[in-house]
């Protein structure tokens, strides 16, 4: 893993602060409050935060693709999930008297820090900037780097590890439905309104 120990080291600064990794309340919320502003607040119009949903469901969208309610309470588990699972690679780390450990957890924190960088960009590139070309690059470093984030987790912690199973399948099915979605609707995912009025 010394590419991964690399990398993780190029990115520190984008590493969250100590004092939230280290406690578990605030490791746990800070991806789930930031994944729900994101969602409602930067998905114009800040008015209509429902405007995301229709515009879901006004597009063309691939088999096994789920209803748009779904959503919320997925991303909201996982998140809780990932922030936590963070929360214990971060105590694991910064206890251990072992060298491969305390590396190998300071680079899963960096890599969990830069992944909630992706995550939290897709949905303004995909619905607000009507993107999904560009969210799909997104997404796919996303998914490239919760991989590497859980290979990095599983050095420190089992528990860890399997709590960023789940975010890792959810994030390889939404790429799935990005380019799906992408790719049947012609890369143009207005909604009919918008598309009606070009």
């Amino acid at each position: 893993m010394p590419i991964l120990h690399s990398v993780g080291s190029l990115l520190a600064p984008f590493t969250l602060p100590t004092f939230i990794l280290a406690n578990p309340i605030y490791s746990t919320l800070l991806p789930i409050t930031a994944g729900t502003l994101i969602g409602y607040g930067l998905s114009p119009p800040r008015s209509d935060p429902a405007r995301s949903a229709r515009q879901y469901i006004s597009l063309r969208r691939p088999p096994l693709n789920p209803p748009s309610w779904v959503f919320g309470p997925v991303w909201t588990t996982l998140y809780g999930m990932m922030g936590y699972a963070a929360h214990r690679v971060y105590l694991h780390g910064s206890t251990s008297l072992v060298p491969s450990v305390r590396d190998a957890a300071a680079t899963g924190i960096t890599l969990y820090s830069v992944s909630l960088i992706f995550n939290n960009i897709w949905t303004p590139l995909f619905f607000a900037l009507n993107r999904p070309g560009i969210a799909l690059v997104d997404i796919l470093l996303l998914g490239t780097t919760v991989a590497a984030t859980t290979m990095a987790y599983s050095e420190v912690d089992s528990v860890a590890t399997y709590l960023m199973v789940p975010y890792l399948a959810w994030v390889g099915f939404a790429t799935y439905l990005n380019a799906g979605t992408g790719y049947l609707n012609d890369w143009d995912v207005r909604d009919r309104d918008a598309k009606k009025k070009d």
